[in-house]
């Protein structure tokens, strides 16, 4: 497993170009399940997730070329299970489902792997599946599912917003007889970019963006040309690296109008923040933050997956600062590596309360889950002394080149 060797100390200034949604791209791969047409997409990021994904569509007797875009013929497709070494490896897999189901009407996968941050139950997936005809036996951390005929389109009240359930949802009822309305159903930009993707095919789906999603079921759908939005999340860890380490920023490639309460936090920690159709610029230069409090939420909300970057901030900030978790109970592991790295950081119920201190210093840390790699890489940059980064995996995972784009803003880091 690759460690990182990081010098300390680091402004990080510069231009960086944003890679494509990784939680965009992955459903949007495995939905061209749907369709015997070629699809084209572009703005894939080169990740390990996408990597694993792309295998188990080769393994199903999916064809792919790529010549800067992403070819992908699923009209091969001739196996509808997926072999346990590749599905029990990402969070994602379980997308793999209601494509199969939809278009072939049987499915059979092993519970899906990802990061460890708390209870990911998939019973809303399974539930909505259930609604809309399915028939869903678990057993031995396998489901075994199958449809006779078209999935039903139904009224799926969501007791609870669920991002990856509503794609789940929105891709069986793609197929469906009749109409399907998704109510309480996640906003994220990430389900108006599949939404956008599947409609491009010949669906129809109306309202995603919204807590409504309205999808009226076509018999099949074609191929075409998408590009994937770029990655909100990517854009939001090189915002908080520049101004943790008062530098000076532009993200490139960007979208700005899905990065509203990310920003609005940044500018209350005193950055000074300018944006433009496709860009975002921020000025940090002779700053130290300001503590802030915050607290996550499904979108338009604070999100997740900056709280770990956004908690770093906290521990180098001046005064104390709050933050909340709302959505995983298992999202604060890293803290203890921060710790060690000299930051004030207290646990209390969902929540950590950081006060403050001038800077880091250097430590041999480890990488729990996929945000928490990059939040500690970013420790590093910025910390006095040598840090060593352990367990680099769900780094590349979920972050395209991330090393590289660092050094290119001024870090000094070495992969081991």
């Amino acid at each position: 497993m690759k460690k990182l060797c990081i010098e300390g100390g680091k402004n990080l200034n510069g231009n960086v170009t944003i890679s494509g949604s990784k939680n965009a791209a992955l459903p949007i791969l495995f939905m061209t399940i749907l369709t015997e047409e070629k699809i084209n997409i572009s703005n894939v990021p080169n990740l390990k997730d996408i990597d694993i994904a792309l295998q188990l569509l080769i393994y199903l007797g999916a064809k792919i070329t790529y010549n800067k875009t992403l070819s992908i013929d699923t009209s091969f497709i001739n196996v509808f299970s997926a072999p346990y070494h590749l599905i029990t490896k990402i969070r994602a897999s379980i997308w793999i489902l209601a494509p199969l189901l939809a278009r072939f009407r049987q499915a059979k996968i092993f519970l899906p792997g990802g990061c460890q941050i708390g209870s990911r139950p998939i019973d809303l997936h399974l539930n909505g599946l259930i609604k809309l005809g399915a028939t869903i036996n678990l057993k031995d951390n396998c489901i075994n599912a199958f449809v006779k005929g078209r999935m039903k389109g139904k009224y799926i009240l969501m007791e609870k917003i669920s991002v990856g359930a509503t794609i789940t949802i929105m891709s069986a009822a793609t197929l469906a007889e009749g109409l399907t309305i998704i109510d309480n159903a996640a906003r994220e930009p990430e389900i108006i970019d599949i939404a956008k993707f599947l409609n491009t095919l010949g669906a129809n789906i109306i309202g995603a963006g919204s807590n409504k999603i309205l999808i009226k079921g076509v018999l099949k759908l074609t191929g075409g040309n998408h590009k994937v939005i770029p990655d909100r999340i990517e854009t939001g860890t090189f915002l908080v690296a520049a101004a943790a380490s008062k530098g000076f920023i532009t993200c490139n490639k960007t979208e700005p109008k899905h990065l509203n309460s990310v920003l609005i936090k940044l500018t209350e920690a005193g950055a000074n923040i300018k944006t433009g159709k496709d860009w975002i610029k921020l000025d940090m230069r002779n700053k130290r933050p300001r503590a802030l409090n915050i607290c996550t939420s499904p979108y338009p909300g604070f999100p997740t997956d900056m709280q770990a970057q956004f908690a770093l901030l906290n521990t180098i900030a001046t005064g104390i600062g709050i933050i909340t978790e709302t959505i995983f109970e298992n999202r604060f592991i890293y803290t203890s590596e921060l710790i060690n790295m000299g930051a004030k950081i207290k646990i209390k119920n969902n929540s950590i309360i950081c006060n403050g201190i001038p800077t880091l210093f250097s430590s041999n840390v480890f990488c729990p889950d996929l945000r928490a790699s990059a939040t500690l890489v970013l420790a590093g940059c910025i910390a006095i002394g040598i840090t060593v980064v352990n367990q680099t995996y769900h780094l590349f995972r979920g972050y395209e080149s991330f090393p590289n784009k660092l050094n290119q803003l001024g870090a000094n880091i070495k992969i081991i």
